[in-house]
C-alpha cells in the first residue's frame, strides 16, 4: 500500500515508518524540514513530503496517491496555550481527515491516548474498555484536544473510508529521549525523584513502542474496525515504583525514597495548574508540575485489551524483552548521559 505518516520524524512515528517499511509499503513522510531528519534519512527508499499540518496546502500534495494515513502527528508537551493545542491537535486532524477524504484515502489511522479518558476527578482506572465514557471535565489541554480530535476521527467513519483510532498507554523504547521513561530516570539519575506513592501500589499498563507500531500496522487492514477505539498496551501492567526501582538499580541511578504527602502534592498541582494558565507563562515554559504529570504517577490505570487481541493483533514484546532492546540501545548510542541529554 501507498501509506503516509505523520509525526514520523517522532519517537512512536519513526517505529510505525519501520513497522510499514519492513512490510513493504510504500512510506511517505509528512515532516516539516526543520524536524531533526536524521533517523529518517538512513530508512531506505521513505519519500519525504515537506509541510505542517496548519498547512493545507503541503497536507494536500503530502495526500496525492495515498491509500492509508497513519496520523501520529500532535502537540504532547506540557508547553503551550489553549489556541496552540487546539489549532495542532484538533485543527490539524481535522484538515488532515479532509485532504484524506479528497484524496481518496481508504483508511485513516490515528494515534490516540487513553489520556482522552482522564478527568479531573477520576481515582483509579483498573481493567478498563473502550466502553468507558469521556470525562467532562479534562485533566490538562493535551487530553481535551486528544478526545477532540478522536471523536473527529472516530465520527468521520463511513463507506469507502475506515478510520480507527489506537489508544496506546506510555510509549516507550530505543529512540525516545523525551517521553516518561527518559524523564523519570533523568530525574533519578540526579536522585531528585520523590516517592509521590503514598505508601501504595501504583499499576499502570505500558506499550513498548514495537507493539504499539505492529497495532497501527494491522489496523490499517483489519476488517470491522471502522468507527472503533483500541486500548493497545503491552502484555501484562507493571507496578509504576517498582519498576523505577528496577530501573534505578539497572542504570545506576538512585531510587525513589522521600516522600511526599499527598495533600501537599495535590494543593501544589492545582496551584501549577492555575497560574500557568496565563499564556505569557503556557508560551514559553513548562510547568514544574502538574495535575496530569501527578496522576500519571498517583494512579492506577490498567487497561481491557480483548478488544485489540480479537480485532487487531496480540502484543508480541514483554516488558522484560523490551526492557533488554532499550538498555542495548542505550548502551549503543553512549549510555545512559546520551539517552536522558534531552531533559537534563
Amino acid at each position: 500500500m501507498k501509506v503516509l505518516i505523520t509525526g514520523a520524524s517522532g519517537f512512536l512515528g519513526s517505529h510505525i515508518v519501520d513497522a510499514c517499511v519492513r512490510a513493504g509499503h510504500r512510506v511517505r513522510v509528512l515532516v516539516r524540514k526543520e524536524s531533526d531528519l536524521s533517523y529518517l534519512r538512513t530508512v531506505p527508499g521513505i519519500e519525504f513530503a515537506y509541510g505542517d499540518l496548519r498547512n493545507q496546502p503541503s497536507v494536500r500534495a503530502a495526500m496525492d496517491g495515498i491509500e492509508v494515513v497513519h496520523h501520529s502527528a500532535a502537540r504532547v508537551t506540557d508547553l503551550g496555550t489553549r489556541a496552540q493545542f487546539w489549532n495542532e491537535n484538533v485543527g490539524g486532524t481535522l484538515g488532515l481527515l479532509t485532504a484524506a477524504q479528497d484524496a481518496g484515502a481508504r483508511r485513516f489511522v490515528f494515534v490516540s491516548s487513553p489520556s482522552v479518558l482522564m478527568g479531573t476527578r477520576d481515582g483509579d482506572q483498573l481493567g478498563i474498555d473502550e466502553m468507558r465514557p469521556y470525562p467532562t471535565r479534562y485533566l490538562n489541554l493535551y487530553s481535551e484536544t486528544k478526545a477532540a480530535a478522536e471523536r473527529l476521527v472516530l465520527t468521520s467513519n463511513q463507506p469507502g473510508f475506515t478510520t480507527v483510532a489506537l489508544r496506546p498507554r506510555g510509549v516507550w523504547g530505543p529512540r525516545d529521549h523525551s517521553g516518561f521513561m527518559p524523564r523519570l530516570l533523568a530525574k533519578m539519575m540526579t536522585g531528585s525523584l520523590p516517592d509521590l506513592s503514598g505508601g501504595r501500589p501504583v499499576h499502570a499498563s505500558l506499550c513498548y513502542c514495537e507493539n504499539a507500531a505492529a497495532a497501527c500496522l494491522r489496523a490499517a487492514q483489519a476488517e470491522n474496525v471502522g468507527g472503533k477505539p483500541y486500548f493497545v498496551t503491552d502484555p501484562q501492567p507493571v507496578e509504576v515504583w517498582a519498576m523505577l526501582k528496577s530501573l534505578a538499580e539497572r542504570f545506576g541511578a538512585v531510587p525513589p525514597t522521600k516522600r511526599v504527602p499527598r495533600r501537599l502534592l495535590d494543593a501544589a498541582a492545582l496551584t501549577v495548574d492555575v497560574v500557568w494558565k496565563l499564556p505569557p507563562l503556557a508560551e514559553r515554559w513548562s510547568p514544574p508540575l502538574s495535575r496530569y504529570s501527578t496522576a500519571l504517577l498517583t494512579r492506577s490505570a490498567t487497561y481491557d485489551t480483548s478488544a485489540t487481541w480479537r480485532d487487531l493483533i496480540a502484543p508480541h514484546m514483554t516488558f522484560d524483552q523490551g526492557m533488554d532492546q532499550l538498555t542495548a540501545w542505550i548502551d549503543s548510542i553512549g549510555g545512559i548521559a546520551a539517552y536522558t541529554r534531552r531533559v537534563t
